[in-house]
C-alpha cells in the first residue's frame, strides 16, 4: 500500500434542489471539480440520470460536496455549462456509463476529464480498480458498499445513501493528485490523456456496434447467408432500442434472432409463427422484423466472417498475448492496459491496426508484435 496521505478537511454535503442555487454554486468553478452520478438502466436502453454529486475544492483546503437532484425540472440545464466548460478538469472514477448519462440529460459530455481508474491503470498501481479499493490504496481509508444497489429514484434519499453518494467524490482529488504525481514520474501523462480525448469522443459519438454478430458465440456456426440475416436483425435491433428506449433483450432476444436467422424466411407468417413460439417473441415488432431480414444492408458485403473465430490459428494469437504480456511487464502494468484479445484478433486477421491499438499502444507493441504478424 502507498504512503497514506493525509485525509481532507472535513466535507460539508449540501442537498441541491433548485437550478438557482446550482448556478450560483457554480458562478466561479474552480480549476478541477470531482464528479459521479447513480443511475439506472434496468427496464431502458439509456441509463436514467439519479443523482449527480460534485466535489469543490475550497481555499482552506476542505470540500464542498454537493448532492444535485437531477429529477427537478430546470437542473439538467442548469448542469450542463460546467459539464461544457473546458477550463474545468472533471476528474471521475470509471466513467463511461455516467458519461452517456449525463449526455442523454444534460446534452454535454464531461470534458476534459481524468479517470482515476484509467489512470491507476497506467501507472501500474492496479487495472479495473474499484474506486473503495483504489481510496484504500492511495489513502488507507476504508469505505462502505452498503448502497451500491439502492433505489437512487426514490425521493427522500436515506441519510446512508446521502453519505454513501457523498463519499463516491469525497476522496476524488486525493486520487488525482497521488495519480497525476505517478504518471509524471513515468512519463505517461500524455498516454492518459490520449485515453481521455478517446472516450469522451466514444460517448459524444456513442456509435453502434457495425458488426454485433461478432460478439454472438452462434453465429459462429452458420454460413455467410445467415450471418448476413442476424447482422440485419442485430442492427435493426440496436436501432430500434435505442429509439424505444428499451433494453436490447426486450426488442429481441439473441436467441430468436438467432433462431430467425438461420432459415431463409419463406413468408411473413412463418416468421410471425416462428416469433409466437417462442417465450420472449415480439409479436407486436413482427412487421418490423419481417422487413429488417429481407432489407440487405449497404454495407453487409463487408462484414467480417464470424466463423473465422473457429479457424483462427490459436497459436498465433497466443504468440500475440505473450508479446503483449512481456511489454506489459517491462512496463509493470496489466497486460490488459495494453491490448486485449478482442484488441488483438483483428490485428491478426486483417494486419490493420484498430483504433483501440492505435497511439502510444502500437508505439509499444509495434516492434513486439510486427515479426509475428508476418509469419
Amino acid at each position: 500500500m502507498s504512503p497514506a496521505p493525509a485525509n481532507p478537511a472535513p466535507a460539508l454535503a449540501h442537498w441541491i434542489d433548485s437550478p438557482d442555487a446550482l448556478r450560483a454554486r457554480l458562478a466561479s468553478p474552480p480549476a478541477r471539480i470531482g464528479l459521479d452520478t447513480e443511475f439506472i438502466r434496468e427496464r431502458t436502453y439509456w441509463p436514467k440520470l439519479a443523482l449527480v454529486q460534485i466535489a469543490l475544492p475550497q481555499a482552506d483546503g476542505g470540500i464542498d460536496i454537493l448532492l444535485v437532484d437531477p429529477l427537478v425540472p430546470g437542473m439538467n440545464e442548469a448542469l450542463a455549462p460546467v459539464l461544457a466548460d473546458t477550463s474545468v478538469l472533471k476528474i471521475m472514477h470509471s466513467p463511461s456509463e455516467d458519461l452517456i448519462a449525463l449526455r442523454q440529460a444534460c446534452g454535454e459530455v464531461p470534458r476534459p476529464l481524468f479517470d482515476t481508474q484509467a489512470a491507476a491503470a497506467l501507472a501500474g498501481v492496479g487495472a479495473g480498480l474499484g474506486y473503495q479499493k483504489l481510496v484504500a490504496e492511495i489513502t488507507g481509508v476504508a469505505l462502505a458498499k452498503g448502497e451500491t444497489r439502492s433505489d437512487w429514484m426514490r425521493r427522500p434519499l436515506s441519510p446512508s445513501q446521502l453519505e454513501y453518494a457523498a463519499d463516491d467524490v469525497l476522496h476524488l482529488f486525493e486520487l488525482h493528485d497521488a495519480l497525476t504525481a505517478k504518471l509524471d514520474a513515468l512519463g505517461r501523462t500524455a498516454w492518459l490523456q490520449a485515453d481521455m480525448a478517446r472516450t469522451v469522443e466514444l460517448a459524444v459519438e456513442d456509435p453502434i456496434d457495425r458488426w454485433p454478430h461478432l460478439g454472438m458465440r452462434s453465429a459462429q456456426f452458420i454460413d455467410r447467408n445467415a450471418q448476413a440475416r442476424l447482422l440485419r436483425l442485430l442492427r435493426w435491433r440496436d436501432s430500434h432500442a435505442r429509439e424505444a428506449d428499451l433494453p436490447r433483450s426486450w426488442v429481441l432476444d439473441n436467441e430468436l434472432a438467432a433462431t430467425l436467422a438461420r432459415t431463409v424466411p419463406t413468408s411473413r407468417d412463418a416468421v410471425a409463427d416462428a416469433i409466437r413460439a417462442h417465450p420472449k417473441g415480439p409479436r407486436k415488432l413482427v412487421d418490423a422484423i419481417w422487413t429488417a431480414l429481407g432489407t440487405p444492408l449497404d454495407d453487409e458485403a463487408d462484414a467480417p466472417d464470424a466463423t473465422i473465430a473457429e479457424r483462427r490459428d490459436k497459436s498465433r494469437i497466443k504468440a500475440l498475448q505473450d508479446a503483449v504480456s512481456r511489454r506489459a511487464a517491462e512496463l509493470g502494468v496489466a497486460d490488459a492496459v495494453l491490448a486485449s484479445r478482442r484488441t488483438l484478433e483483428p490485428l491478426l486477421d486483417t494486419g490493420e491496426w484498430p483504433d483501440a491499438l492505435q497511439g502510444w499502444r502500437r508505439e509499444q507493441l509495434e516492434a513486439a508484435l510486427a515479426p509475428l504478424l508476418r509469419r
